[in-house]
């Protein structure tokens, strides 16, 4: 293979910008839309054609629970996306908090609007292709000088003040030269992946009367399908599902072994096998649970698989399983989270095995912090990160890597960015007590 070497000098640079944030998932939409509320000059840079990742690209079809079970947790931007998410949407109750269905095209909109109407400027069709970082001698720390990205008018570079990393892998971290984890701590095997699909032409009214789906229900029909051994292509009975609108109903079911979303072959191979899966589903769900599925039809795939596990930037905190087990507080936290820990199984285990292990579900009203040092790389001087990727161990990962917490990650890091950048751009140095106020005053749940 041949070797070419560039320099990022000789890439036409924009300087334009204060903040710029790669990754439009629901970490990067609200970051790109709160450090534009702060006034800060703000670029979002996408690698797909629309913003909201799991939910919209990869047809995730509910959001995970934004309440404790008492109230909603996950305010702020989040609120207002979720409030705005339901709007519309007959077959969803009004005061309806967790496992809201998902309108994914309706959600694209969403999005666009969060970003835009706060000033923000979204760049979609674009990839992150380099990180030019260096030493700080002040600090001691690496920073960023600027970034390379690549699309239909070719390379450009682009430098900002401060950058936030919500690419969902870490790659602006790990590429700047920030130490991180990935996997378990044995071989760095990860979680599946689960590509999500739509079935639409289904009767709701069998849909709705016949046994639940959910492989948590001993009497589903997921159970009688993977023991009957006609779709090999389905792996277990993993099957959660929503009915997404008119006679449509949204899968994030079965798993995708050995995809590795930092490596695009492995992800290219699990696309594929995901469209397979999904035909597989349509036709087993016929043949099985025919008064709802028999003139269904299979209309979409995820156009992203759903990832669960990659990187973990190291962070100046390191939010653990035992942080979550005594609902632990923080005098820095910039979000409360209260979703279970859920990880799904290891390749290699029994298929019988029930594929998602969960620990210490929480109570009604119960919740824990996630501090700010989470979300600065301990390495890096004018990064932040938020989303899956934050600094935390795996377990916890397994609770904090969902998307209504990733939207409160994700405002606190866009007011952090837009704070530090008033400054020189170091983010260990941004005011948090400033930060927790202004981040109360936009109504956040900080108790």
């Amino acid at each position: 293979m041949s070797e070419y070497l560039f320099s990022p000098q000789s890439i036409p640079c924009n300087t334009d910008y204060d903040v710029i944030v790669v990754g439009g998932g629901p970490a990067g939409s609200a970051a790109a839309a709160s450090a534009a509320r702060e006034g800060a000059k703000t670029l979002l840079i996408e690698a797909s054609g629309s913003l909201g990742g799991s939910g919209t690209s990869a047809l995730v079809p509910a959001w995970c629970p934004f309440s404790d079970k008492e109230k909603i947790i996950y305010r702020g931007m989040g609120q207002q996306v979720l409030k705005k998410s339901k709007e519309g949407s007959s077959h969803i109750p009004k005061d309806q908090l967790d496992w809201v269905p998902i309108d994914a095209e309706k959600l694209k909109r969403i999005y666009d609007d969060l970003v835009t109407e706060q000033g923000g400027t979204v760049l979609f069709h674009t990839v992150l292709s380099y990180v030019d970082a260096e030493e700080d001698p002040k600090s001691g720390l690496r920073n960023i000088n600027a970034i390379v990205t690549s699309n239909k008018a070719g390379l450009q570079a682009w430098k900002a003040k401060v950058y936030i990393d919500c690419t969902g892998d870490g790659d602006l971290c790990a590429w700047a030269g920030a130490e991180f984890q990935k996997g378990d701590d044995e071989d760095s095997r990860l979680m599946p992946a689960t590509h999500c699909f739509l079935l639409s032409n289904v009767d709701e009214y069998a849909y709705r009367n016949e046994p639940n789906l959910h492989a948590n229900n001993p009497e589903s029909p997921i159970h009688a399908i993977y023991a009957s051994g006609k779709y090999p292509e389905i792996p277990d009975v993993h099957c959660c599902n929503n009915t997404v609108g008119p006679g449509t109903v949204g899968f994030n079911a079965g798993h995708v072994w050995d995809v590795d979303n930092t490596d695009p072959a492995s992800v290219s191979v699990g696309l594929m096998k995901g469209r397979k899966l999904a035909a597989a589903y349509r036709e087993a769900l016929a043949e099985f649970v025919p008064k709802t599925f028999a003139n269904s039809f299979l209309v979409s795939t995820g156009s992203q698989i759903g990832i669960r596990e990659t990187r973990r930037v190291i962070g100046d905190y390191i939010l653990s399983a035992e942080d979550y087990i005594q609902r632990k507080s923080f005098e820095d936290e910039i979000c409360r989270n209260a979703y279970f820990i859920d990880i799904h199984g290891v390749k290699g285990k029994p298929k019988s095995e029930k594929a998602v292990h969960t620990i210490g579900r929480y109570g009604p009203g119960e919740s824990h912090g996630l501090p700010y040092r989470c979300l600065t790389p301990r390495d890096l001087k004018n990064v932040l990160v938020a989303g899956r990727p934050i600094s935390c161990d795996r377990t916890v990962l397994g609770s904090v890597r969902v998307m209504p917490v990733c939207l409160a990650m994700g405002e606190a890091a866009g007011m952090a960015a837009a704070h530090a950048g008033n400054g020189d751009g170091n983010v260990h140095d941004v005011d948090v007590k400033k930060l927790r106020a202004r981040l109360r005053e936009m109504g956040a749940y900080l108790p």
